[in-house]
């Protein structure tokens, strides 16, 4: 059982045991923002949501918990928790379980009172449906975008309600103005004028109060939708298969910022305009109250507005989206020339990518500027049609009046009415563009929230603990996604607990390609991959790389200190774990002479540190968590001959009983392994004792293709 110091974590692995379901503490907790290296009671429900449990946290005392709802992870004082298996009524004894402790034993309900902070996490096994049933239930379960704005209905219905009352005391004004000029004016009724006066005042102070409120509650429900949403789609990138990550890193970063166009059109104003313009129909059945066949004009001028709108239309989408593919290409453009701008100095790349950046500021400018220009004939068209209804009600108002069928008052009121109903059609441009924006994002993020998921949430993995390192490739056939050529074809090997082999071949002939269809990174298209025995695919991911210590040829650090990346993946050990992986891989030879020490920043992609020195960091960061398998490729490529030997003789110690896959084209690191694989052409050439596969490339009985 794995126990780390996280009791909630720990309940949670236990949980998981009891259900005969076991899940280890690694994949529980992966792509978790721990706080303090540890889950909190939010965290929790999230966590067991990926086992398979419901789980809600709530406030009660230990005598409201029913014994039918046990087992309950109940949160104790100083950020302890325990598992409430039992409860005996007769005796007033509780049944815990504290996983750190080993074992369940009973205590006093007294006893355990003290102690319980008042908070516990109800955790539900939910029922596991075919796969035809679960397709069904995600469907009415919702959108992955839609179903989390309606888990803001209840506010967004108070909108509703508080815009209801804001467009009625809209009637307040024209009504104002036209019982003053028919009834207040002709009769010089004073006291009325300041009855009417101070309930428009009394009206007005509503109004601005419902404003502030409806406006308030708008950007609590888009702030909530925001931080759901932008967790869930990183999370959802964090866990996607990496066959299918976009080629174009600078690119897809664009897309998921296009996130916040959507933001955008869930904002106070978007919204305001959007609930707003149903209530039109209110000021046109007023207008048609007071001024009778007046209604007739802004009936004319809204539909007149609404098809130009509809018109201009599709051809402002086709110039969102050309803008939209414009802005992705100019921020791939420039993230690649960031992350590469020594190669771009050095091989005097600038010419050719400044081209590449213009053409992109060039598209994007030509289609910003047709769809502004588009977007502003929608506003000027519905100014003028606003500017016409006007004229039009008083040309039409004067010959009512003429012929004693309207007061002056009316007209005044249906005038202002007028203008509030075409009002909102003004800013239908605007609300446009950012429909379209907002739809193109969301249909490229709904396509990214389509894409495979490494890790299935219907599947139940066979849970390893733990992994003796043997590994069996039988007739593995692979290709990379979007290319012709394979890098592997019937490729077949078996790796023994504890054996030390080394491939060695030409470029690209399927030596990375086996670290990676290993590591899980990739899948084969055919033949399988064993791991123990048991299918690759039956291991989960996260259990995998538990056990499996990974030094790649391209080492990425991240922005940080050297402890930050030395732990990034093993936040719980502590500092002796930390020094004594430092030490095997050489890391304390520059980090003890820096004031620093572990905090020595190493910069951004480790740029402040020498090609050796990162290895150094990437060996330790794949040591610190003890695996039973290592796989090196190149680990002393951008070493100096001594830190090399130093490495050599701390790996060859450290390597005993564990499986080891070596790729190099050092002679000096063969010392580590006993057996060699020779690819060519993503072909298993040959497999041997060290010494006889070395004796037969010496003597050229091993024919390699050039």
């Amino acid at each position: 059982m794995d126990v780390v110091q996280d009791p909630l974590l720990n309940c949670l692995v236990h949980l998981t045991q009891q259900n005969h379901r076991p899940m280890s503490a690694d994949v529980l907790r992966e792509g978790l923002p721990l706080i303090n290296h540890r889950l909190t009671p939010k965290l929790f429900v999230r966590a067991a949501k990926r086992a398979g449990f419901s789980s809600r946290i709530v406030k009660r005392g230990l005598s409201g918990i029913s014994a039918l709802t046990l087992p309950v992870v109940l949160i104790l004082n100083d950020d302890q928790a325990c598992i409430f298996q039992e409860i005996d009524t007769q005796t007033g004894e509780a049944v815990i379980i504290q996983p750190e402790s080993g074992g369940a034993h009973r205590l006093s309900l007294k006893d355990l009172e003290s102690s319980y902070s008042g908070h516990a996490i109800f955790v539900r096994l939910e029922y596991r449906f075919t796969e035809r049933v679960s397709r069904v239930l995600d469907q009415q379960e919702g959108h992955w975008f839609w179903g989390t704005i309606w888990r803001s209905a209840k506010i967004y219905r108070d909108v509703l309600i508080a815009s209801f009352l804001i467009n009625l005391f809209v009637l307040a004004n024209p009504l104002f103005v036209m019982n003053v000029y028919d009834r207040v004016v002709p009769n010089n009724a004073i006291e009325t004028l300041w009855v009417l006066a101070i309930g428009v005042f009394i009206v007005y102070l509503f109004d601005f109060g419902l404003k502030m409120l409806r406006a308030y509650f708008i950007e609590l429900a888009g702030k909530k939708t925001d931080i759901l949403l932008s967790s869930m789609l990183f999370e959802k990138v964090m866990s996607l298969q990496y066959a299918v990550m976009p080629r174009s890193v600078g690119a897809f970063s664009n897309n998921l910022r296009e996130f916040e166009s959507i933001r955008g059109f869930l904002s106070s104003t978007t919204n305001s305009i959007l609930i707003d313009l149903p209530f039109a129909v209110i000021f046109l059945i007023v207008i048609g109250m007071i001024g009778g066949p007046l209604v007739v004009v802004p009936l004319v001028g809204v539909p007149v507005i609404i098809i130009y709108s509809l018109f201009i239309s599709g051809k402002l989408k086709a110039a969102v989206e050309k803008t939209f593919e414009s802005s992705a290409q100019k921020n791939s453009t420039l993230v690649e020339c960031l992350t590469a701008m020594e190669t771009v100095k050095t091989q005097r790349a600038a010419s050719s990518l400044q081209l590449r950046w213009e053409q992109a500021v060039g598209y994007i400018a030509k289609w910003g500027m047709q769809a502004k220009m588009l977007s502003n004939s929608v506003m000027n068209f519905a100014g003028l049609v606003t500017q016409l209804c006007s004229v039009s009600l008083v040309i039409y108002g004067v010959y009512l009046i003429s012929e004693r069928e309207l007061s002056m008052g009316a007209l005044i009121a249906c005038v202002i009415l007028a203008g509030r109903v075409l009002q909102p059609m003004a800013q239908v441009a605007s609300l446009i563009t950012n429909f379209h924006q907002s739809r193109t994002a969301l249909e490229t993020l709904d396509s990214i929230m389509q894409l495979p998921d490494e890790r299935d949430k219907d599947r139940q993995f066979v849970h390893r603990p733990e992994l003796a390192g043997k590994i069996e490739f039988k007739d593995v056939h692979f290709k990379y996604p979007g290319t012709e050529q394979a890098s592997l074809e019937k490729a077949s090997f078996t790796l023994n607990p504890g054996e030390k082999v080394a491939l060695i071949g030409r470029i690209g002939s399927g030596k990375t390609t086996i670290e990676k269809l290993i590591m899980g990174l990739y899948k084969p298209d055919s033949g399988s991959i064993r791991l123990d025995d048991i299918d690759l695919n039956q291991i989960d991911p996260i259990d995998l790389r538990r056990h499996v210590g990974y030094v790649p040829q391209d080492i990425m650090l991240f922005d940080g200190t050297v402890r930050d990346n030395i732990v990034m993946g093993s936040p719980e050990v502590d500092d002796e774990v930390l020094v004594e992986a430092a030490a095997l891989a050489g890391v304390d030879s520059f980090v003890h002479r820096h004031p620093l020490g572990f905090d020595l920043p190493v910069g951004e992609r480790g740029a402040a540190l020498s090609g050796g020195q990162r290895q150094a960091v990437a060996i330790a960061r794949a040591l610190i968590h003890k695996p039973s398998i290592l796989i090196l490729d190149e680990p002393t490529n951008s070493m100096d001959n001594a830190s090399e030997e130093y490495i050599r003789g701390q790996l060859e110690t450290y390597g005993k009983g564990r499986s080891v896959i070596l790729v190099t084209h050092k002679m000096s690191l063969l010392s580590l392994v006993d057996r060699i694989i020779v690819m060519d052409g993503g072909l298993v050439v040959a497999d041997g004792p060290k010494a006889v596969v070395l004796d037969a490339l010496k003597q050229g009985r091993l024919h390699i293709q050039r």
